[in-house]
């Protein structure tokens, strides 16, 4: 009989531990970036990543669900599930998502478990992220043109116990990308 290799396996041949980085926070806050930023900085050390964005996997695994709770919460179900697969695979997955409330980020770290789940707060002010806001999406909602959309029509609850908080309105990119990879350097 076949053994399927295990996850200790594939992090040995890729010489690093999986993990995923949840950056969460309003739209506009800097989650994105940060994580681009991130990768790059991962990858300059030879390191292997995957990043997940909101706006990216809502228009292919998540195409078809709204913003209601239930689909909100699908949302994120679906994408806490890959996340654990890129890990298990000894991949540094960050994730980027709004993941608007204390319930939703709890499904995600309880799929993907919680030592491999480091979640980052990326905080900035509504005023902030409406300021930043190249889309124009905060305009559109405030003109009830997007409903539910978080921080205006919907509720964005601040993580209560994160591992990490970066204010983005006081920290350059690369502080908050420093700031993370001290705190995945102390994991090794």
């Amino acid at each position: 009989m076949d053994v399927i290799l295990q996850r200790g396996d594939k992090e040995k041949l890729l010489g690093q531990k999986g993990i995923a980085i949840w950056m969460t926070g309003l739209s506009g806050s800097g989650k994105t970036t940060i994580g681009s930023a991130l990768e790059k900085k991962l990858y300059g050390a030879g390191l292997l990543t995957q990043i997940l964005d909101g706006d990216i996997v809502r228009e292919g695994i998540n195409r078809g669900l709204g913003f209601s709770d239930a689909d909100r919460k699908e949302n994120i179900r679906r994408i806490a599930e890959v996340t654990k697969l890129f890990v298990n695979c000894g991949v540094i997955t960050i994730c980027c998502f709004v993941s608007p409330t204390e319930e939703i980020r709890s499904i995600a770290k309880s799929i993907i478990g919680d030592e491999d789940y480091l979640e980052v707060f990326v905080n900035a002010s509504l005023d902030v992220c409406e300021q930043r806001d190249v889309k124009g999406l905060y305009a559109k909602a405030r003109k009830g043109e997007i409903k539910d959309f978080t921080g205006i029509g919907s509720v964005y609850e601040t993580p209560l116990n994160p591992q990490i908080e970066l204010k983005t309105n006081e920290l350059s990119i690369d502080s908050c990308v420093d700031i993370i990879m001290e705190h995945l350097n102390k994991r090794k």
